[in-house]
């Protein structure tokens, strides 16, 4: 199964998700992060994040007879290599499979006992922008620079996972094309 494959659907892509920052977590820790997907399913998409070489086993002991395994994300597995060409199918499937998991996420979020989205900070707001690409490049800039240190961020006290999701994309033709 090829990269894209393995990432373009929302569980693999909420187990990710959970691994982000760090984390060691059992299948049992993902069930209780995702308690809408079964532990079946949860299971089965572990082992083919494993196979696929996404996640690793990083730990094992022994728990009342069984065999308890920790998981480890290979971050740099855990997303499409920018120059891997891809097929508008692939955007489409990729961007379906992103929303899916985006959606199920703050669907999971809501259904927590106290969810506070206005104390959470919680934003979803869209915005239409006139750009050259030369603005555009810089936007890309600035964003990454923002974002990019706070992507080795580790779990602590005080700190709570958030899930950032920038979208970005033309909605119509640039003014020069239309005249």
């Amino acid at each position: 199964m090829d990269t894209l494959e393995l990432l373009a659907h929302p569980v693999r892509l909420r187990v990710v998700h959970a691994m982000r920052g760090g984390r060691l977590l059992t299948t049992s820790d993902l069930c209780a992060r995702i308690p809408d997907v079964s532990k079946a399913t949860v299971y089965r998409h572990i082992d083919l994040l494993v196979a696929g070489g996404v996640l690793e086993v990083a730990e094992e002991r022994r728990v009342r007879g069984a065999v308890e395994r920790r998981y480890r994300l290979h971050q740099d597995r855990a997303a499409i290599d920018p120059g891997t060409p891809l097929s508008p199918d692939d955007h489409r499937r990729g961007f379906a499979a992103a929303m899916a998991a985006l959606l199920a996420e703050f669907g999971a979020y809501l259904d927590r006992d106290g969810a506070d989205p206005a104390a959470d900070l919680v934003g979803y707001r869209q915005h239409a922008v006139w750009l050259s690409e030369e603005e555009l490049r810089g936007l890309i800039a600035e964003m990454r620079a923002a974002i990019a240190p706070r992507l080795a961020n580790r779990a602590a006290p005080g700190r709570a996972q958030y899930l950032l999701s920038p979208i970005l994309f033309p909605i119509e033709s640039s003014a020069a094309d239309a005249t």
